[in-house]
This record gives C-alpha cells, structure tokens and sequence, in this order.
C-alpha cells in the first residue's frame, strides 16, 4: 500500500466518504477479478464486488492497521462469494445453463483467441469443481499470489490447512483436466495415405 492509499485509508477510517471513493478505485479491478474468479459470472462479480465495498466501508471501523488492507478486502470478497456459492447449490442448473462472460479477447487472431477462450472456459469449469473454500484458496494463491499466510486468514484456517487444501484441488484439477483433455495418440498410415490427410 503506499503513501497517498495510508492516508485516503486513515480518512476513510474518519468518515471520509471521498477517501473511501479512491480506495475504491485502487481496488475495484482485483475485487472484481477475485469475484468473477469464484461466480463465473460478469453481473454477480458486479454484485459481489458492490456488496464487498458495502461491508468493507461499514466494518471499516474494525480494520486492524497491521494487517493487509488488499487482504482484508478480498478476503470480505471471498468470504460473500463463498456464501453465494453455497446458496446456489439449492439452485439445480444443466452444465450448458452455466454462463461465461468473459471480456472480448484483443490478442492475435481469432484461432488463437478461440484456443485461449476455450481453455479459459475450461479451466473456469474446473475451478467450479471445487468446493468454495478449496476454490477461494486456489484462486487467492495462484491470481493473486497470496501467501499461505494471507490465504490462511483471509479464509480462517492454519497454513498446514492452506497447504493441505492447495495440494488437494491441484491434484483434484489434474485428474479433472486429464479426463477433459486426452493425451494425443499416434496415428499409424498406410503406406497408401498421405501424409497430409
């Protein structure tokens, strides 16, 4: 955090609603991205990170200085995101139901961006896999490059717990991801084929 986030942080903690208002803005994007992470959504990711900011701005009287103020912050994020997840596990929706809304790729070509845009979705897929807690965990550490120290009191638990849950979903993902993309297998021709065929 530097200079200028201490103190818009220092006057936010006073009342200051225009100090909050950047702070908003330093962290509307990794908010958002943490959200989206977790719902798969683009309009929930926008409701959870309006309802982040809402209850960070209303406990920010409980904010401890000594902490992370990014941490605090995602980790009221995941925390919403976890209890949404929850709750639409009473909502049965097919797989094809499932929305992706993922910004427009401007990188080179639309073959490349088509490849991008499906692994995306795949992995996306994957990550909804996950229980919320395994999925908050993997997303924190591996978008966002929490440490286990973070990760773990962002979501309440020891770091052996953060360790341990990381090495399940990984090795969860790995088994999902071998069964979603098969290994290639090599093709034998006769001598009567083409190479090009």
């Amino acid at each position: 955090m530097n200079e200028f986030e201490s103190e818009w942080l220092r006057k936010a903690q006073r009342g200051d609603q225009a100090a909050f208002a950047c702070l908003i803005e330093v962290y509307q994007t990794p908010v958002y991205n943490l959200c989206y992470r977790m719902l798969s959504s683009a309009n929930d990711a926008e409701d959870a990170a309006q309802e982040t900011f809402l209850r960070a701005y209303q406990g920010l009287s409980r904010y401890d200085n000594r902490r992370s103020f990014s941490t605090w912050l995602l980790s009221i994020a995941a925390h919403y995101c976890i209890d949404q997840i929850r709750r639409r596990r009473f909502t049965v929706m097919s797989f094809e139901e499932l929305p992706y809304f993922d910004p427009p790729d401007l990188g080179p070509g639309p073959e490349r961006s088509l490849v991008a845009k499906e692994k995306q979705q795949q992995v996306q897929a994957l990550l909804e896999s996950l229980n919320p807690q395994d999925r908050a965990a993997v997303v924190m550490r591996y978008w966002y490059d929490f440490s286990y120290e973070e990760i773990g009191e962002s979501l309440s638990l020891t770091i052996s717990a953060v360790k341990s849950r990381l090495h399940r979903a990984r090795r969860e993902l790995a088994l999902l991801w071998a069964e979603q993309v098969p290994l290639p297998q090599t093709v034998e021709r006769t001598r009567h084929e083409s190479p090009a065929f």
